[in-house]
């Protein structure tokens, strides 16, 4: 039995590395109050009104968010009991200081090795029956809250060890890890178990835990707390309580409420809201009203219709009724994430959120001209672990480039209030990766934004729907913006989000929830019940952005000197852009080695000058450095934006980075053959503008060239008379597609398309259920071919994508089943994307004298500060923002010594996947690296090129 307050001793330590070693390190119970501590002020200022109600429901609490309150802050106040253990040998400087009665059974608890989590779930059963927790019908929550102080490290562990471990010693620890409980219980009101606590709110509360822990965790702070210990536990904690504000305020986490703008100022926007935008804003809220279970709201329109306010303005409707902060906002590409990021911050500074926590959130983030290099010092180090208890190769240097600003830590910026980024980092929390739990609490309180719902193959959208289904558990709402989405889809993603809100299967299957285009459908989380946009604002807005697009099919060839050879055909098309009346033109090109010859062959035809000398002929793709992309990016878009200044000639050669989210406007798009859905999105690049500078003016009053009397589509057909998909484009697009596509653009009336009417049927006719079938009675062996393969393709990946994403959350019974793959997953380990995986290869130059550089002039030296020192966090930029992303298919396992980083880069949590080819550099000139079987080589003006 336990007394209240006696003999709790505080020579058990929790935390040491990294504090004052002239002091005994930091009490474990001082350390379990401060994360009890911040968890309740978590729950009352960084959660959200729908998070708090998910988690007290799920105790049994829901008119009680009080009691559910501190079943919160007692699981962050026992989530290191597993510390009462061997865990205190661990380390030479803590275990000097433990009392000689608790070094009795050193030997005996060496017999076994545990992580401090594991070691606390085993024994959370025997100190939680100390605090009550043993009573009939209590048993649920109590293995809950074992499997929540398992998990605090951001893996959830199956409990089959019981506590009899050697690890946790006799009587003297069974007794200390009761005292340590019971202090933390008292000092929070002696809160009573919940009848139930069911697995997703489970979940929220284990985000709660580790973000608790970190917070609290920050060695500053620590130090701060080493060096003036209260004299009894209820000061120390009545501090950690007034502590627990500035700590989430200097982490950027206190959510800032906006003060909403009207939509023009808002968005700095010359003009009123489209009829879209205006019926969001004046239809949505009646729709949404009343609603309690969350809501999901998909939004269908043209490119260019102003999707991305729409779904702002949709965020602050749905926010209020619903109670989220916040939004995330997540795109198919870091190039889309990174434009989205720069409109979302100035909405915020327009609506005086200059202190509302904003991130960018994708692997390459911090190399964004955003984050200047000052805010990549080493900030303060978080102590997660001591001594010797992180196993052999897991330590990575995580610290190195720890961005000074907390939230540009590792694995933290979706925390923030609002976070733009790709979509990968929200469906790495339906994945079994270490802190998936952190992620759902970071999504769960924000309304979620998925912009480009269409771009993503079966294999993402079946994640896509797995998280839906999590964000529908907690009343999430969600919108979902898309030009090209097929109905199958929609359906079977808003289906998703109804079962986790509770609604059957079986009864769903009945139903259908088909979307109007252009307009939006919402259908309400509690009830099921779909609302459309009204028949009016839809006929408004078809009005409003009506197009019509002549599409004019080229049949191509490869190969020089024939009639229809592919790169003559572009030259004859472009012409009156570089001779004539000039105007603008856009080239999009399925590969970067024909885009990279086309551009050539244009600049011998029509301006041999490159794009740094000022070319009309310009080329964008991927496979530039970061630097150097992101500055031609900003130069395409300002050129062919909205604003302008318009160009007088220009013409663009582009791959598929243009087709989502940039916002370009040409006079003419010549595009290689796609899937259907994706032409209409590079079409949307075409006259993307017309009906705003009708009314507005032209920028600089430069009008479209004569030439172009109507908005043009221009396909480049291989298939057409009986042409085959060119070897160059491998498997780039599925054949089907392209085949179906290529039939359905010789079956169009009039060679023309009308926008946004026959915008969903010519989707559904390439990539819909219709699609989906073969007439086997009028039998082709390549259309058959192609066809088996499409549908093998998709069954294949949507099968692998159920194999690994965790369970649909009202399935999920032991919080295990959230790491369910064997071995210890992280981020580096699992795909959100389906295909070779992708490496950054950094192209340096090596010269005569031995010397090894980033540049040709040979100034700047590769960084290698040698093996023990840090490399400066302006140096990691410099390297990693003229790497280049490349499939890893490119090298063979022979070339890996060739490609190796200097050895210094090897502990370094970026530098050291880097790949490093060195060109030669002999009398001026740079010669191609022989690696993989190809030459490849980095051209100032082509990027890289490989042969």
């Amino acid at each position: 039995m336990v007394l209240s307050g006696v003999g709790l001793d505080e020579s058990v330590w929790g935390k040491s590395r990294g504090l004052d070693p002239e002091r005994a390190p930091y009490p474990l119970v001082r350390h379990l109050l401060d994360a009890a501590a911040m968890a309740l002020h978590l729950w009352d200022v960084y959660l959200s009104d729908n998070q708090r109600r998910s988690i007290a429901a799920g105790l049994g609490f829901g008119a009680e968010p009080g009691r559910a309150r501190a079943v919160v802050g007692l699981c962050a106040g026992l989530h290191d009991i597993g510390k009462v253990s061997g865990f205190q040998f661990c380390s030479r400087h803590g275990s000097e200081y433990l009392a000689p009665s608790l070094g009795g059974d050193r030997a005996a608890m060496g017999a076994e090795r545990l992580g401090h989590d594991v070691a606390g779930m085993r024994a959370a059963a025997d100190v939680l029956a100390v605090l009550g927790f043993d009573a009939e019908g209590e048993t649920v929550a109590a293995e809950r809250v074992a499997e929540i102080i398992g998990g605090h490290h951001g893996r959830f562990y199956r409990d089959e060890g019981g506590s009899g471990s050697p690890f946790l010693g006799g009587p003297a620890w069974a007794y200390q890890r009761g005292a340590h409980a019971v202090a933390v219980h008292e000092l929070l009101g002696s809160p009573s178990a919940p009848g139930s606590f069911k697995a997703p709110a489970g979940v929220l509360v284990t985000g709660v835990v580790i973000l608790a822990d970190w917070l609290v965790s920050q060695s500053g702070y620590l130090r701060g707390r080493q060096q003036a210990l209260e004299v009894s536990l209820a000061a120390h904690f009545a501090r950690s309580c007034a502590d627990a504000p500035g700590l989430l305020a200097d982490a950027g986490l206190v959510p800032v409420r906006l003060r909403r703008k009207a939509f023009a100022e808002a968005y700095g926007i010359d003009g009123q809201p489209n009829a879209l935008q205006r019926s969001i804003m004046q239809e949505l809220p009646t729709a949404a009203a009343g609603g309690g279970g969350g809501g999901i709201l998909l939004v269908t329109a043209a490119p260019g219709d102003g999707k991305s306010e729409a779904a702002l303005e949709a965020e602050r409707v749905l926010s209020e009724v619903f109670g989220t902060q916040g939004l995330a906002f997540l795109l198919p590409t870091m190039a889309t994430s990174d434009q989205m990021y720069g409109r979302i911050a100035q909405a915020l500074v327009r609506q005086s959120g200059r202190g509302a926590g904003l991130t960018l959130v994708h692997s390459m983030a911090w190399l964004n001209s955003a984050y200047a290099d000052e805010t990549l010092e080493a900030g303060q180090q978080v102590v997660t672990c001591d001594g010797d208890e992180a196993g052999a190769g897991r330590r990575r240097a995580q610290a190195d480039m720890r961005p000074r600003q907390w939230l540009r830590g590792s694995k933290r910026p979706l925390l923030a209030q609002f976070a733009v980024g790709t979509v990968d980092q929200a469906l790495m929390s339906v994945l079994p990766v270490r802190h998936n739990a952190l992620r759902l609490l970071a999504l769960s309180g924000k309304t979620f934004v998925v912009d480009e719902a269409h771009a993503y193959d079966a294999y993402m959208q079946v994640l896509l729907g797995r998280l839906l289904n999590w964000l529908g558990a907690y009343g999430v709402p969600v919108i979902l913006l898309s030009a090209t989405l097929p109905a199958s889809v929609s359906d079977r993603l808003v289906k998703e989000y109804l079962q986790g809100a509770g609604h059957r299967r079986d009864s769903l299957s009945k139903r259908t929830f088909p979307a109007p285009y252009p307009g939006w459908l919402y259908v309400d989380g509690a009830t099921a019940r779909a609302t459309q946009i009204s028949p009016a604002r839809r006929l408004e807005q078809a009005g409003e952005r009506s197009m019509r697009l002549r599409v004019v099919v080229e049949p191509v060839v490869r190969g020089a000197g024939q009639a229809r050879e592919r790169l003559a055909v572009i030259e004859r098309l472009v012409e009156p852009v570089a001779a004539g009346e000039g105007g603008t033109a856009l080239v999009v090109c399925n590969t970067v080695g024909d885009a990279q010859e086309t551009y050539l062959r244009l600049r011998a035809r029509f301006d041999d000058r490159s794009h740094a000398d000022g070319g009309m002929v310009q080329l964008l793709h991927a496979r530039f450095p970061g630097d150097v992309r992101e500055a031609r990016t900003g130069e395409v878009t300002q050129g062919m934006g909205r604003t302008g200044p318009r160009p007088a000639r220009r013409i663009v050669v582009a791959t598929q980075v243009v087709e989502q989210s940039l916002d370009l406007d040409a006079d003419l798009v010549v595009s290689d053959l796609a899937p259907l859905a994706l032409l209409l999105q590079r079409a949307g690049r075409c006259w993307r503008h017309e009906h705003w500078w009708a009314r507005h003016g032209y920028p600089g009053g430069r009008g479209r060239p004569a030439w172009a009397q109507e908005p043009r589509l221009v396909v480049l057909d291989p298939l057409a008379e009986d042409g085959a998909v060119p070897r160059q484009w491998g498997e780039v697009y599925s054949a089907f597609l392209l085949d179906r596509t290529s039939v359905k653009l010789g079956e169009l009336t009039a060679g023309a398309v009308s926008i946004p009417h026959d915008v969903q049927e010519l989707v559904e006719s390439v990539h819909g259920t219709t699609a989906e079938s073969f007439d086997w009675d009028a039998f082709d062996s390549r259309r058959a071919t192609a066809w088996t393969a499409h549908q093998g393709t998709q069954l294949a990946q949507r099968g692998q994508a159920g194999l690994v994403a965790i369970c649909r959350a009202r399935s999920v019974r032991g919080l295990h089943a959230l790491h369910s793959l064997p071995g210890e997953e992280d981020e580096w380990e699992t795909a959100t994307r389906l295909g070779a995986q992708s490496v950054r290869l950094l192209c340096a130059y090596a010269h005569a004298d031995g010397s090894k550089t980033l540049d040709r002039a040979g100034t700047e030296p590769v960084p290698d500060p040698g093996a023990g020192h840090k490399m400066p966090a302006a140096a990691v930029r410099a390297v990693m923002r003229r790497t280049v992303p490349v499939s890893a298919d490119w090298f063979h396992a022979e070339d890996a010594q060739t490609l190796a980083p200097p050895p210094s880069w090897a502990e370094h949590p970026m530098l050291a996947e880097v790949r490093v080819l060195y060109q030669t550099v002999e009398h001026g000139t740079v010669r191609a690296a022989a690696v993989g079987g190809k030459t490849l080589h980095l051209d100032e003006d082509l990027g890289l090129v490989r042969h």
